[in-house]
């Protein structure tokens, strides 16, 4: 069992940058890939960006990458999500997640099993 609590969102102006991110509690919590998703009104949920237990391999959505980077501390049961150069787009509610993840389910919300209740980043333009 994994409990997450998201914190950092916020409100910042394009072009600026913001730090999320999420405690874990739980023994296991290095086994578990680690996730960031977003979701905005009436639309489904998205990926944003994740991490694998060991840190050594990280993914990203093409509409992040470059501007955003994922990382993780497993001695503290953190995984942060640093953002820069964020745009109004980029106003969402965001989650972390976490799950035991096969290759090629890292970038589908359906494949966690943990999840935060979320945090909300509002880029102004």
């Amino acid at each position: 069992q994994v409990q997450l609590v998201e914190s950092g969102g916020g409100l910042v102006q394009a072009g600026g940058s913001l730090r999320l991110s999420c405690a874990g509690s739980g023994r296991t919590f290095s086994s578990y890939a680690m996730g960031w998703f977003r979701q905005v009104p009436g639309k489904e949920r998205e990926f944003v960006a994740a991490i694998r237990g060991s840190g050594g391999s990280t993914y990203y959505a093409d509409s992040v990458k470059g501007r955003f980077t994922i990382s993780r501390d497993n001695a503290k049961n953190t995984v942060d999500l640093q953002m820069d150069s964020v745009k109004s787009e980029d106003t969402a509610d965001y989650y972390c997640a976490a799950g035991a993840i096969s290759y090629s389910g890292i970038r589908r919300p359906a494949e966690y099993g943990y999840w935060g209740q979320g945090t909300q980043v509002t880029v102004s333009s």
